[in-house]
């Protein structure tokens, strides 16, 4: 039984950042992080380095790298879900404005879970 269930973060247009951000990547590092996001749902807050590192203030990264690039999908947990966000490529450290950004998306997906759960339907 998964220890999370993993959703995309979706904004009030109904666009999921996390999922938009996949289809940009190469084929190369969106399997490596479907892979991550399984091992999430497998493990859920027990997953730790290289897969997911802890940030600050309840933000989590999956972290990918593939030829010299850090890839990162920043998430949260609320209940029992584990929430991708959005994804990004970082230098030396993830930008405190994108931790800022996923704050902003979990306070949103805690006021209203359905609202801002990704639906492909």
């Amino acid at each position: 039984m998964p220890k999370a269930e993993v959703v995309f973060f979706a904004e009030d247009d109904g666009s999921a950042p996390a999922l938009d951000r996949l289809d940009d990547l190469t084929e190369v590092v969106r399997d490596r992080f479907i892979v991550r996001v399984e091992r999430l749902a497998e493990l859920g807050s027990e997953l730790r380095r290289p897969e997911a590192d802890f940030l600050k203030d309840g933000i989590y990264e999956l972290r990918v790298r593939h030829r010299r690039v850090n890839y990162r999908m920043l998430y949260f947990f609320s209940g029992p879900y584990a929430v991708l966000s959005h994804g990004l490529t970082k230098e030396r450290e993830v930008p405190d404005h994108e931790i800022q950004r996923a704050l902003g998306r979990c306070a949103a997906f805690a006021k209203d879970v359905s609202r801002h759960t990704y639906s492909d339907q």
